[in-house]
């Protein structure tokens, strides 16, 4: 019992010393440079920081205006040593909103990483922040290692005197919308009656010749008795849905519309078809019997 006693703290030392050697993600060799567009201009001037996954957080932040480029460089390490991780990313935190922009670093096999931020590569919504961004780096992988999510530095936004506002314009969102209020055309309205009388003038006109050449051609009317004797309800009906049509087409100048005009003019067309069969087959039977 005093050697099961003696031999459990032992057991839980090891154990807690194998936790602490469990591997973890970290960085060295970092550089920080901050350089203007323009190459003219030594970067020098906004300063390059060097550091690691164990130096401190610098107090003073960087500035960052409208006409620099940020530029990262560091070695990813696991357990010590240099490796290629799955997941590497600077975020960019805007602390009273929290919202978050991550930029994602290219990472070699060696584990050397590199991520270049241009102002113009900002959310608006960071660009416009009044307050300094928290920049933090995050690398992780597959396996056991423990990930990494450090704070590096804080990152103040600037606009140079002269350059051209920010302007942050509301995104839109669905919700209740103001009413709409839609207005119609009038129907379509006949033609002017001076118009119509002009044009029912020219067909009274025309009937006449109608009319002269009808009998010119061989028109007998003497056979009129003789027709109506043999079909008079075929050559009634005929004529009569032909004079319905026209009145179909009549109403729908006055004031019928297309639906209601298509199903009378569908019925009085099939009553046409039907009855013409009789009555034009009743003048073939007269014209081959040589009466025409």
């Amino acid at each position: 019992m005093r050697f099961l006693h003696s031999f459990v703290p032992s057991l839980l030392l090891l154990a807690a010393g194998a936790v602490q050697a469990a591997p973890s993600w970290g960085f060295d060799d970092a550089k920080l440079t901050v350089s203007p567009k323009k190459a003219a201009v030594d970067a020098k001037e906004k300063g390059i920081q060097q550091f690691s996954d164990k130096s401190p957080v610098p107090q003073t932040p960087v500035v960052f205006d409208n006409t620099d480029t940020l530029k990262l460089l560091l070695t990813a390490k696991e357990g010590g040593k240099a490796k290629r991780p799955h997941q590497a990313f600077l975020v960019l935190r805007e602390p009273i909103s929290g919202l978050e922009a991550p930029f994602p670093l290219t990472v070699k096999e060696s584990g050397r990483a590199i991520v270049e931020i241009k102002h113009s590569d900002l959310p608006v919504q960071l660009a416009l922040a009044t307050e300094p961004l928290r920049v933090s780096l995050v690398l992780a992988s597959f396996g056991s290692a423990e990930g990494l999510d450090k704070h590096l530095f804080d990152l103040e936004i600037k606009l140079n005197p002269g350059a051209t506002p920010i302007v942050y314009e509301k995104p839109l969102r669905y919700g209740k919308r103001e009413e709409i209020y839609h207005t119609f055309r009038d129907d379509p309205k006949n033609p002017p009656k001076i118009i119509s009388i002009a044009f029912v003038l020219l067909v009274v006109a025309a009937l006449p010749a109608l009319y002269i050449a009808w009998l010119s051609f061989g028109a007998n009317v003497s056979h009129l008795p003789q027709a109506l004797s043999a079909a008079p309800v075929a050559h009634v009906v005929f004529f009569g849905s032909i004079v319905g049509m026209e009145g179909v087409f009549y109403l729908y100048y006055r004031s019928w519309n297309l639906f209601q005009v298509l199903p009378v003019a569908g019925l009085v067309g099939a009553v046409t078809f039907l009855s013409s069969t009789k009555a034009l087959g009743e003048v073939q039977r007269r014209r081959l019997a040589g009466e025409r």
